[in-house]
């Protein structure tokens, strides 16, 4: 029989312990921030790795920490950013503003409005993408669109994309 230090946890089961959307769990283990193991096509996270994480107890059994002191409500925070994609044809700006505005209606953890906007300078082969909204939404979608634009992605014909900038 193993000890429950040996306990595996399905990203989905710490993602609703940490009132964390499934996705930011799978991008804290990406970016090493959270240690997993693969197994198969799904990732596990060990009793100890979400401890060291989080320092809180991972199962039901343990007590559950004791609530934060509130002094005072959170402000009202919002990102604004600017991606400029160059170059970059009507074609695959065509896509990206598709992609980008699906994302945005796509159901998000916060409440929050997310708001885009996306022009595109044919002229200088240019497309700006305009971005409002929370810190946590913002960053997801500046993740999904880095993604995008990888080279071999298979959004753009090959060779398509040189760059992208944020200001």
């Amino acid at each position: 029989m193993e000890s429950a230090e040996r306990e595996l946890y399905s990203v989905g089961e710490v993602a609703e312990r940490l009132g964390l959307h499934v996705r930011t769990v799978r991008n804290y283990v990406r970016d090493g921030r959270l240690k997993a193991v693969r197994i198969g096509k799904q990732y596990r996270i060990s009793r100890e790795d979400f401890e060291a994480l989080t320092r809180l107890p991972l199962t039901d059994s343990d007590p559950a920490p004791a609530p934060k002191p509130v002094t005072a409500p959170r402000g009202h925070l919002e990102v604004s950013s600017i991606v400029l994609v160059e170059p970059i044809g009507p074609e695959g700006a065509g896509r990206l503003s598709t992609l980008v505005t699906a994302a945005v209606q796509g159901p998000r953890d916060t409440p929050e409005a997310l708001r885009v906007q996306t022009v595109y300078d044919k002229e200088r082969a240019r497309m700006k993408i305009v971005i409002l909204g929370s810190a946590v939404d913002t960053a997801d979608l500046l993740h999904l669109i880095d993604g995008a634009l990888e080279p071999d992605n298979g959004l753009f014909p090959s060779g398509a994309r040189q760059g992208a900038h944020r200001d």
